[in-house]
């Protein structure tokens, strides 16, 4: 492990399914893996629609960011993966829970498939304090 960079890894996230951590704390910030809709217990896909999805994406995240010290509600950016960009606005009712307040700068991005056939994938960065 370098000095400049530190491994995070969540005892109550989804184990990782590839060969990835669940975050990197380097320079301040936190770079979290992105996350499916995977519940922690049973590492199966959960949630029958992109919203649902979206909700298990943003538990997994706050579960490795508490893990690193710090809270969801401090990141800075946020890319959304989506395989269904109809579902654009119910993703966003789900999302916008999570940040009611002051929400962090955001990318949502089409793609064609993702991990387990999951409908929605959701990284963050996230501002470290101390």
């Amino acid at each position: 492990m370098s000095h400049h960079r530190e491994i995070v890894t969540a005892l109550g996230a989804p184990a990782a399914i590839g060969p990835y951590s669940h975050a990197v704390r380097a320079g301040g910030l936190l770079f979290c893996s992105g996350q499916i809709p995977l519940d922690p217990d049973t590492g199966e896909l959960v949630g029958d629609d992109p919203a649902a999805q979206t909700e298990r994406c943003l538990e997994n995240l706050s579960v490795i960011c508490a893990a690193a010290g710090t809270t969801l509600d401090d990141a800075v950016r946020i890319t959304v993966y989506t395989t269904d960009m109809q579902a654009f606005e119910r993703i966003n009712e789900a999302y916008a829970q999570h940040f009611a307040g002051d929400p962090p700068a955001r990318v949502v991005v089409g793609v064609a498939a993702l991990p387990r056939g999951a409908a929605v994938e959701i990284d963050a960065v996230v501002a470290l304090t101390g």
